[in-house]
C-alpha cells in the first residue's frame, strides 16, 4: 500500500537536498504531485495478475497466439529512473484463452512496481504458466533504459532484450522459429 504522506515528505527532503526553496511558488504543490504520480505508476503493487487471467474461453484450437508491441512503462529499482519499451507474448492453449486486453493487463501489473528487466520477463512468463496453464510460453521485452540514457554511460537508444520460454517454447525450436518469423510480419 502506498502511504502518500510519506512519499511527499521524502520528496521534499529530497527537493531541500538538492538545494531547492521548497516553498517557492513553482515547487509549493510538487511532493503532492509526486506522491499522486508514484501511486499511479506503482498501482501495481497491489495488483495480481490472476485477476486479468482467471477468465478464459474454451477453444477448440491449439495454435499460437501472439500479442506483440504491448508498451509498458516501468521503473528501475536500483536508480528510479523509468524504463520502457515493449512487451511481445506467445502461448499455446490448451483448451482455454484469455482475453487479449488481459495480456497488456498483467505486463502493466508487473510493469507498475519497482522492478529490472530481467525480473519483469520472468514474472509475466510465470503468470501465463500459472494460471492459463498453457502448453508453453514465450515472453520478450525490449527497453530503453533512462538509467543508461541519461547518466552514467549516456547511450541513447540502446535496446535491452530479453527473453523467457516456458513449456513447449523451451522444447521444440520450431515453435521458437514459428514466433520469430510472426514477430517479423
Amino acid at each position: 500500500m502506498i502511504d502518500k504522506t510519506k512519499i511527499e515528505q521524502a520528496a521534499a527532503l529530497l527537493l531541500e537536498g538538492m538545494g531547492e526553496d521548497v516553498g517557492r511558488e513553482g515547487l509549493k504543490e510538487t511532493p503532492k504531485r509526486i506522491a499522486r504520480m508514484y501511486e499511479e505508476l506503482f498501482a501495481g503493487m497491489d495488483q495480481s495478475p490472476k485477476e486479468h487471467l482467471e477468465k478464459t474461453f474454451s477453444i477448440q484450437g491449439n495454435g499460437m497466439v501472439l500479442e506483440k508491441d504491448i508498451v509498458f512503462y516501468s521503473i528501475c529499482e536500483h536508480h528510479l529512473l523509468p524504463f520502457y519499451g515493449k512487451a511481445h507474448i506467445a502461448y499455446l492453449p490448451d483448451g482455454k484463452v484469455v482475453g487479449l486486453s488481459k495480456l497488456a493487463r498483467t505486463v502493466e501489473v508487473y510493469a507498475r512496481r519497482l522492478q529490472i528487466q530481467e525480473q519483469l520477463t520472468t514474472q509475466i512468463a510465470d503468470a501465463l504458466m500459472e494460471y492459463l496453464q498453457p502448453k508453453g510460453v514465450m515472453v520478450m521485452l525490449e527497453a530503453e533504459h533512462m538509467c543508461m540514457t541519461m547518466r552514467g554511460v549516456k547511450k541513447p537508444g540502446t535496446q535491452t532484450v530479453t527473453l523467457e520460454t516456458r513449456g513447449l517454447f523451451a522444447q521444440e525450436e520450431k515453435l521458437q522459429e514459428d514466433f520469430w518469423h510472426m514477430m517479423d510480419r
